[in-house]
């Protein structure tokens, strides 16, 4: 198919505005057309493998009965208490970790990205805890901290730290050169050379780490509820292993991917709030 746009010479700003977005619905409508039938088809052959025995739903389970058991927790409840309780334990820990992670990381990142002194003293030890597997801390957090709330969110705030501090302090090292040595030029002091240029100029290596770090503390949370706890989404997930209920598993998993998937929309509503002045492309209005 042709996506030549082909507009007259004496066509008008309107008519060119008009088929623009005529030809942006069209794409648009195109993308949700071959994203719904690839869910589809994946879901009817993994159905059909399931029903044919080709593979066995005792171990892969199939979405009829993943789809079952999700009504059956939405309904009833589960064997250790509401599905919603569970759920609102998992967001509440990923939440504060993600929040306690995200704010500190872009606080440490941009103090090292300013001061080159500290950034060579901290250097070696942050590289040291970074080299950590982050889930490995989980029996540790769980050990001193307990099975409650705190040792969840000391995990969500470990995998989140790191990612977002990362990024911080590189988009702080990767700030235009010419700019800032125009704002000293012109008076700004390093207070208002940090908040008016250096912050601003970071903000797209921030917002790139805080899209994938709230999928990191949901993360922590659900490790840490794996190894020990007495409610949340990961101990569902370690009683239906435990009795053999892969739809119980599957159902779990669907239910973290949405959400998710919903905090990865609402943070680019946010970003979209916060960085009004970025062109938008055509990956950011999926």
């Amino acid at each position: 198919m042709d996506s030549t746009i082909t507009i007259p010479l004496s066509a008008s700003e309107a008519q060119i505005e008009a088929e623009a977005r005529a030809r942006q619905k069209s794409y648009w409508l195109r993308v949700y057309f071959w994203r719904s039938a690839i869910l589809v088809a994946l879901l009817g052959s993994w159905e059909l493998a399931a029903r044919q025995g080709w593979i066995d739903p005792f171990h892969y389970s199939m979405p009829s009965a993943i789809w079952a058991r999700l009504i059956e927790w939405t309904t009833e409840g589960t064997s250790e208490g509401p599905l919603w309780y569970h759920l609102w334990v998992t967001m509440e820990e990923s939440i504060l970790g993600f929040l306690t992670g995200s704010v500190i990381g872009v606080i440490a990142g941009i103090a090292l990205g300013r001061n080159q002194m500290a950034s060579d003293v901290f250097a070696l030890y942050i590289k040291l805890i970074n080299s950590i597997p982050r889930v490995v801390l989980a029996p540790i957090f769980t050990v001193i901290l307990g099975l409650g709330l705190a040792s969840k969110v000391a995990l969500s705030f470990i995998m989140v730290f790191f990612v977002v501090f990362s990024n911080a302090f590189q988009g702080v090292r990767e700030a235009d050169k010419a700019m800032i040595a125009n704002a000293r030029i012109l008076g700004a002091s390093n207070w208002q050379l940090t908040r008016f240029v250096i912050i601003p100029s970071a903000m797209s290596w921030i917002f790139a780490s805080l899209h994938v770090s709230f999928g990191f503390a949901i993360i922590g949370a659900i490790v840490g509820e794996f190894v020990g706890a007495r409610y949340g989404i990961g101990l569902l997930i370690s009683v239906a292993k435990g009795s053999f209920d892969s739809a119980g598993m599957f159902a779990a998993i669907l239910i973290v991917m949405a959400v998710a998937l919903l905090a990865e929309y609402l943070m680019t509503y946010v970003e979209g709030r916060f960085a009004s002045w970025k062109p938008q492309t055509s990956a950011d209005a999926a």
